[in-house]
């Protein structure tokens, strides 16, 4: 009784309770409306074939296309609604203006270093090309003077944030999609709270949704009083909001300028399998060390002065700055972001080069399959062309219904050679790409939609540094512990649940 009682006094619960209600106010009051006046009818069926007639000319995804398309001449009325409240990927004119400003400032820092392009150009054209794309389309540049390190799980990274929370000297930036009270976070709140006593700059940013049910409502406050500077991105609030769409995905670390750690893992503790939720959590991130960090610290600085509207000498979070030791080369290493702002599919386009230039193999981990055509075409040429191409997702799942429509896009690319492994040991929430024993990325971007085109993502494509080769062993060592799908798997499913993935599929977009 007293779960149901948090659940419904819970700020989820009310919240949620508070934009559905506006909802169907909203729609109750523009269906009476259409159903008791012909021309408001007439109005609102013509606004809907002229919003379809902009959504089909518009250079957006075509299964994108497909779905508000059918949702709206379905039902105009509630289609319409739901389209301006969700449908759109981009952001506010106001929100846009305002990190448009602070991207303009920050991005002064990112200067590519030629040496290093025409170093790799020599090395690899192909590799060359995949760079130029990150560096000319994302405004994210290329290093070499960094180290890698890749981690296989959480409770391997952890004791390594530790280490650099207790070497910061100068500041600490932290950026996160969830962060959830236990042993995990409060140890490097811990932390964090006796560095910024010392005169560390300490700076937090968490995704108020992603966080929505694993702290308490306006949790920055008590950390505030700790003396720790954090920030939610876009509050979650009880009115409907067409921003509401996007979150901040991002999972990023920096200590003193130098020192970066990203990739899947949350503040929680099941990241570090203190707490089981679904059988063992297997998740990944990487370490770097050296110039690179900079893209790092410049993507936290964006979100963290659009957040404040402020602004600061930004020349002191260089890494050199406060490292004067020559930084270790290991390989070319280049973090990068992704956001709705840039019209740039940058995370998927990085994923969809790397498949088309795959020589011999392709190895990726995801949470979730929920990809276009031009992806699953992708993924299907390549593996009809000879290349060794294996996807491994969960085998159990977080979210049961998108666990369904992962398991929809399996058949099709079984077909075309795809290997397809499902990790028997429990949550996979991993999003790595390796090939060729050459390039790999790490990052916090899933294949699904929402990942791909609606939130702010981050990663790190690396080229030939040490943690390629890592990625490359860890997978290996996880398709022995996973289960490979069959077509015959897919086929033998009950129809009814045949019939509901491929519904599901047709809104997958939208989900």
């Amino acid at each position: 009784m007293k779960k149901i009682l948090n659940v419904i006094f819970g700020r989820v619960f009310v919240i949620g309770f508070a934009i559905l209600f506006q909802v169907l106010w909203l729609f109750l009051v523009l269906w009476q409306l259409s159903y008791k006046f012909t021309y408001v009818n007439l109005i609102i069926r013509a606004i809907a074939i002229i919003v379809v007639l902009v959504i089909v000319n518009k250079w957006i995804n075509p299964v994108n296309k497909l779905s508000w398309t059918f949702l709206i001449l379905l039902s105009p009325v509630f289609g319409l609604l739901v389209y301006f409240l969700f449908g759109r990927s981009g952001l506010t004119k106001w929100t846009r203006k305002s990190m448009d400003a602070v991207n303009e400032e920050v991005e002064k820092l990112l200067k590519q270093d030629g040496e290093a392009k025409e170093a790799l150009k020599n090395e690899n054209i192909c590799a060359y090309r995949q760079s130029d794309y990150i560096d000319e389309w994302a405004g994210f540049p290329l290093y070499k003077s960094t180290e890698t390190k890749y981690y296989k799980c959480g409770e391997d990274m952890f004791p390594d944030m530790l280490e650099a929370l207790r070497g910061a000297e100068h500041f600490i930036f932290m950026e996160y999609f969830i962060i959830e009270e236990g042993y995990m976070f409060e140890s490097i709140v811990e932390i964090l709270e006796e560095k910024a006593k010392e005169g560390v700059d300490v700076r937090l940013i968490y995704d108020d949704v992603g966080s929505i049910s694993k702290v308490p409502s306006r949790y920055y406050k008590r950390l505030r009083e700790r003396g720790i500077s954090c920030v939610t991105f876009n509050p979650f609030r009880p009115l409907i909001s067409v921003v509401m769409n996007n979150r901040d995905h991002r999972k990023i670390f920096v200590v003193d300028g130098y020192i970066g750690f990203t990739g899947g893992i949350n503040l929680a503790d099941e990241y570090i399998n203190k707490a089981s939720r679904f059988g063992y959590w297997k998740d990944t991130g990487v370490r770097i060390e050296g110039e690179a960090v900079l893209s790092l610290t410049v993507m936290f600085l964006e979100m963290w002065n659009y957040i404040n509207r402020s602004s600061e000498d930004y020349s002191r979070f260089i890494p050199s700055v406060h490292q004067k030791q020559a930084f270790e080369n290991d390989g070319f290493v280049q973090p990068y972001g992704d956001s709705p702002l840039d019209h740039e599919n940058v995370g998927e386009n990085i994923y969809l080069n790397m498949i088309n230039k795959a020589k011999n193999y392709v190895y990726i981990f995801t949470p979730y399959l929920i990809i276009d055509h031009e992806m699953l075409i992708c993924l299907s040429n390549a593996a009809k062309q000879g290349v060794d191409v294996r996807i491994v997702t969960p085998g159990i799942p977080d979210k049961k219904m998108v666990y369904l429509l992962t398991q929809s896009y399996y058949e099709p690319l079984l077909r075309n050679g795809v290997r397809i492994f499902q990790y028997t040991p429990g949550f996979l929430h991993a999003k790595c790409f390796v090939c060729d024993d050459e390039i790999a990325t790490v990052g916090s971007v899933n294949l699904d939609f929402r990942s791909l085109f609606l939130h702010f993502e981050c990663g790190i494509w690396m080229y030939r540094s040490r943690a390629v080769m890592q990625v490359k062993e860890d997978c290996l060592e996880t398709f022995a512990a996973s289960e490979e799908i069959t077509v015959q798997f897919c086929r033998e499913r009950p129809l009814a649940v045949r019939m509901i993935q491929s519904l599901m599929r047709l809104f997958a977009p939208l989900l």
